[in-house]
């Protein structure tokens, strides 16, 4: 064994020459691209010459396809160093990477999707009756008995916006969120409004049910304090949403299987809750439906202002809360298992279903046994009835219903867990949003989206301390202005579909129901709610819009005006040059130019983060290697990287390179481009820094950096 072998370990085969190893797969001479070199040992005859394959002391990368390489779970192994522990902890808290071929396995089946996408709409029972309730019992107690008739006004308001839905669903089997169809049939202004008022309501959904549900648990005589210490409410509060935001970090499919249990729960408890009290109201004691609401806590309710249209009109929009989330279903298609449509469909009429019988039966039994809002605070009405009807022998489920309704309006966040990073990676992917919301993390999640929301709920509980009344004052003005234009949209659609689809005459008609329905709805709640605090949302929503569109703006201009210098002529320069890239787009060619300037021998190395990517780039390399010369020696090599990193197999192939050739200076060639301002920078992911900074510490690489200059800022 030579000097040299001695110094590299290095795995190896050794097959004779023959003549055909060409067609084996065999090498003439070295090609750095193929992650192996040869090596001609000659014995002690000339016919004894053999060929030794030089393998990497890595299994980092392997060969799945002749220019395809595809990084193994090596590349994601533990780092070297202190990084140990962070890794370990991250490990321990969100669980290990997932490949892109397990995104299939991801999915929810109807049980799990149930009550991922379905818990902030059922969870609203706990509190949609109280709020309308509150608005009411200003005209007096007597005026609490307008709650049936609200109730069912919204109910079929309920229907009408569910069965809407489930006409958008199988026209829009990728998801037929407020943002696309808006988008997609009323233009891009209308869908940016939808995706900022749905945004701020996702936002307040976490809030508010995290609120409603320790307020709820301050209704239990052992955690009275909650309600009492001060801050002590709002710091339970943000630990709850940091426990939420960790296991949807863990991605869908865990989420799901974690919170299905308490979501159901809530549901079996409160149907019997419903069923134990109307049995023993009017099977047992013969109570009338409606009770004369003569005593609340002991206390007639004054009367603080006259019973007018528009108080009414105040509790109903205060009821509608109980409609937040019914959307979700919609947003969430591709989470569903296989047919999505048909089971995302079912799932939107059990969550329907289930959400108006909670709803009715909660409304029955507030009138049945006379329950109003508690003047003092310290019980929530839902926890009235609980331990109106949990009593005598059923005394042990009063408890355990409290922190079923803890769980339940805790895990109603999940809903928007589930539906914000979702919606924030399609902005994102049209350019209105940083890119790095669309980028999914290790679980497959998408993670920026995930601590994004959690940051801004528990921004808005820090800031009105965990209050639900001051909270629920900003809900639903943007989710019902998402109904309108959704439904809106799907009105065109269905027009510009008018004798092509068979079921158009049928559809539209549903959806132009909804959407006069839900534009009437958000009028009332814009207008009455306007002065408490949905002037905040109606500002908030063109304020966002207008962010939208400079990010985008930013993105369209950094397209059209990054440029550089570079010569498209090369001369021979003896170097070997890797040039990562991220398709052939002109930065890309130009880069590829001044590297064959350089060197002969000239790498383009693209990491694919999935198919369609290595294919797209693949047919562009086809297109643009006619320009080469013959005797250049430009390859493009693709890395398969199914764990979506990006830098840890570029790094991991440069590793390799410069193993197998030691005698070479590896140039790597990195395009960069400079933004005009500094906060500019949070737009983009600043992968080639990112690279440089790890190059840095690799002692006999060469790193070359060729920034990218705006137009307008190089003229400055």
């Amino acid at each position: 064994m030579d000097q040299k072998e001695k110094q590299i370990p290095l795995n190896r085969e050794h097959i004779p020459i023959d003549g055909t190893h060409n067609a084996a797969g065999m090498i003439d001479e070295d090609d750095p691209a193929r992650i192996a070199r040869t090596e001609v040992l000659h014995g002690r005859y000339p016919s004894h010459e053999r060929i030794r394959i030089v393998h990497p002391s890595r299994r980092s990368l392997e060969r799945v396809g002749a220019d395809l390489l595809k990084a193994t779970d090596e590349t994601i192994a533990p780092p070297p160093g202190s990084g140990r522990f962070f890794y370990y902890l991250k490990r321990a808290l969100i669980g290990a990477p997932l490949a892109n071929s397990q995104a299939e396995h991801e999915r929810l089946t109807k049980f799990k999707a149930l009550a991922v996408l379905s818990s902030d709409a059922i969870s609203s029972v706990a509190y949609a009756t109280e709020s309308s309730m509150g608005v009411l019992i200003l005209a007096g107690t007597g005026a609490l008995t307008l709650i049936l008739p609200i109730s069912i006004a919204i109910i079929a308001l309920l229907a009408i916006v569910a069965l809407s839905y489930s006409q958008t669903i199988p026209a829009y089997p990728g998801g037929g969120g407020s943002y696309i169809v808006a988008k997609d049939n009323l233009g891009t202004l209308p869908g940016l409004i939808a995706a900022a008022s749905l945004l701020i309501d996702y936002v307040l959904t976490v809030s508010v049910s995290v609120a409603s549900g320790v307020l709820n648990l301050a209704s239990i005589d052992a955690f009275h304090f909650l309600s009492t210490t001060p801050h002590l409410e709002a710091t339970v509060d943000v630990a709850l949403v940091v426990i939420i935001t960790l296991v949807n970090l863990r991605g869908v499919k865990d989420s799901g299987s974690i919170f299905s249990i308490p979501t159901y729960f809530f549901i079996v408890s409160a149907f019997l809750m419903i069923g134990v009290g109307l049995f023993n109201a009017y099977v047992i004691h013969g109570q009338p439906v409606i009770n004369s609401f003569q005593l609340i806590n002991h206390q007639t309710a004054p009367v603080m202002a006259p019973l007018s249209i528009i108080l009414i009109l105040r509790a109903f929009a205060s009821g509608c809360s109980a409609m937040t989330g019914v959307e979700a279903i919609s947003n969430g298609v591709p989470a569903f298992k296989k047919p999505e449509p048909r089971n995302a469909r079912v799932t939107l009429v059990w969550m329907a279903s289930i959400l108006g019988a909670l709803f009715a039966g909660i409304t029955l039994l507030t009138l049945t046994y006379g329950i109003g809002p508690d003047p003092s605070g310290n019980q929530t009405v839902i926890a009235q009835i609980a331990s109106r009807v949990f009593a005598g022998p059923l005394s042990f489920m009063f408890p355990l219903f409290q922190v079923g309704i803890l769980l339940i309006l805790t895990l109603a966040a999940n809903t928007s867990y589930a539906d914000f990073p979702r919606l924030a990676s399609l902005l994102a992917r049209d350019n209105f949003l940083p890119h790095q919301f669309a980028f999914r993390g290790d679980r497959l999640a998408f993670s920026i989206g995930i601590v994004f929301l959690a940051i801004m709920a528990s921004t808005l509980l820090i800031i009105f301390n965990g209050s639900v009344d001051h909270l629920i004052d900003l809900y639903a003005v943007g989710v019902f202005m998402s109904f309108t234009l959704s439904q809106s949209g799907m009105v065109k659609h269905w027009w510009k579909l008018r004798g092509q689809a068979p079921n158009w005459k049928h559809s539209l008609p549903i959806n132009a129901l909804g959407a006069l329905t839900t534009a009437m709805v958000a009028i009332v709640i814009a207008y009455t709610k306007f002065f408490s605090g949905a002037w905040i949302v109606v500002v908030l929503i063109p304020l966002l819009v207008l962010m939208f569109m400079a990010i985008h703006a930013h993105y369209q201009r950094v397209e059209k005006e990054r440029t550089s210098n570079i010569p498209t002529a090369p001369t021979a320069i003896h170097h070997l040059m890797v040039v990562p890239i991220a398709g052939l787009d002109r930065v890309s060619v130009q880069s590829l130019s001044y590297a064959r300037s350089i060197s002969e021998n000239v790498i383009a190395v693209h990491v694919a983060i999935d198919e369609k990517d290595t294919e797209y780039v693949r047919e562009q390399w086809k297109m643009w290697r006619p320009n080469l010369s013959a005797d250049e020696k430009t390859e493009l090599v693709i890395i398969e990287s199914p764990y979506r990193s990006l830098n840890r197999p570029l790094l991991a192939y440069i590793d390799t390179v410069h193993e197998l050739y030691p005698e070479y200076t590896l140039t790597v060639l990195l395009p960069e481009f400079i933004v005009s301002h500094w906060w500019e920078y949070i737009l983009h992911n600043q992968t080639a820094f990112r690279l440089k900074t790890a190059l840095l510490f690799r002692p006999g690489i060469v790193v070359t950096n060729i920034p990218q200059h705006l137009t307008s800022r190089m003229h400055r």
